[in-house]
């Protein structure tokens, strides 16, 4: 089963993803912040990463930071609601930038691009 990493402040949302993908096969970790993200790639393996952008304490674009100087092969996408953030260079590290959408479909979609064998 693949691991998938959700970072998301909102905790309802989270466990909307989180009941999604867990219907398509996948295991989903939750962390609520940066700082929590990174405890837990650091202390278990992960198949891809979703985070969002606008969060206490570090952002999503430093967390793409600091995951990159840990591990350069673990797929990371952006979920946001803000297209603003698409021209900045920082979010160009992630391998996908979506917007966040009341149909989950495009980021079940990206998420098999990622994860395919």
């Amino acid at each position: 089963m693949k691991r998938i990493l959700l970072v998301e402040d909102d905790h309802s949302l989270s466990l909307l993803y989180q009941e999604e993908l867990a219907r398509e096969g996948y295991e989903v970790v939750l962390a609520g912040d940066a700082e929590s993200a990174l405890e837990k790639i650091s202390s278990g393996p992960f198949d891809l990463i979703i985070t969002d952008i606008r969060m206490p304490g570090k952002d999503g674009i430093e967390l793409i930071s600091s995951i990159m100087g840990m591990r350069k092969d673990i797929p990371i996408i952006i979920n946001t609601a803000y297209q603003s953030y698409k021209g900045d260079f920082m979010t160009w590290a992630a391998d996908a930038y979506l917007i966040k959408s009341s149909s989950l479909e495009e980021l079940k979609s990206k998420i098999k691009e990622l994860l395919a064998d």
